[in-house]
């Protein structure tokens, strides 16, 4: 039996998430953010309004996870070496399970204090909640317009989208609350926004938690539709089965695939390596960065964990 052996990269470039066009869009989100979450809190803690309170440890951690993405996208461009021969590029994945686990826990105590506020409502100035509020909405929404572009091209781009017009509408929420308090002394709404707020954030968090362990665990990426992409291979004149396939993410941007490929014993060695670029080409459109192809030509029994 002969087999070759192929690592290839796809030619289509990847996000480049070293970019200063994305870096500045992370530094002024950054900056945005941290300014916000402190005169948010400043203002929370005087006025004792737990809603912003909430909002800002939300904010806290939006920006935390901000700078971790940040520090993650210069450890993807790290050099690979005999340790980690692949570099650091698994470390965008685990950053954002991370992120996604501080944000349940924030969702968690979030919840917890709401509940004590509820039963033992606190006065508020519902005027100046809602002016603080109405500047979180610029900001947020500024800062996830930054990310638009982007959003579906990575998972910290996207959890850095989703997080921040997130938080544009839970302060709008919280506007609303503040208009209702000084219409009506409803001091127990603002106990009650906080709990809205907590299920938003554990709404857009869920997602990125899922994906992101599911990556973790090496999952097939999102977006990669493992039928299709082998039926698509098996149609490809010269490929007579594709077997032992293997897809998994190296990083939040860039896939890996490893397969079997039996190909016609009639192929020259010219024609294996121009069929082998075939099969690579069909591979870039499911964003497959980096392939190992064993080729081999006559049949064989495979066990039956690698005949997916």
């Amino acid at each position: 039996m002969s087999h070759s052996h192929d690592h290839g990269h796809s030619h289509v470039p990847a996000l480049d998430l070293n970019s200063k066009k994305l870096r500045n869009a992370f530094y002024i989100g950054i900056f945005l953010n941290s300014a916000f979450v402190i005169i948010e809190a400043a203002v929370g803690w005087s006025q004792n309004s737990l809603a912003l309170l909430s909002d800002a440890g939300h904010n806290l951690s939006d920006v935390v996870s901000l700078i971790l993405a940040l520090i993650a996208f210069k450890l993807m461009y790290s050099k690979a070496t005999q340790s980690y021969t692949y570099g650091y590029k698994k470390v965008t994945v685990l950053v954002a399970l991370l992120n996604a686990l501080i944000l349940f826990a924030a969702v968690g105590g979030i919840i917890f204090e709401a509940v004590f506020r509820f039963y033992n409502p606190q006065p508020l100035q519902g005027k100046v909640m809602a002016i603080v509020a109405f500047i979180g909405i610029i900001i947020n929404a500024l800062t996830a317009y930054f990310f638009m572009k982007d959003k579906d091209k990575d998972l910290n781009i996207k959890g850095a989208y989703l997080h921040m017009a997130a938080d544009a509408l839970v302060s709008l929420g919280v506007v609303i609350a503040g208009v209702v308090i000084i219409y009506t002394d409803w001091f127990w709404l603002d106990a009650v926004m906080s709990i809205i707020i907590a299920l938003v954030i554990l709404y857009g968090t869920w997602s990125l938690f899922t994906q992101s362990l599911k990556l973790a665990l090496d999952g097939v990426p999102e977006g990669v539709d493992f039928n299709k992409l082998k039926e698509e291979i098996l149609a490809i004149d010269g490929v007579k089965d594709f077997k032992h396939l293997h897809i998994w993410a190296l990083s939040t941007t860039e896939n890996a695939l490893t397969a079997h490929l039996q190909v016609e014993k009639s192929l020259s060695h010219n024609e294996i390596e121009k069929l082998k670029d075939k099969v690579k080409h069909e591979l870039e459109h499911y964003n497959v960065h980096h392939t190992t192809l064993e080729i081999y030509f006559n049949d064989r029994e495979f066990l039956e964990e690698e005949m997916l």
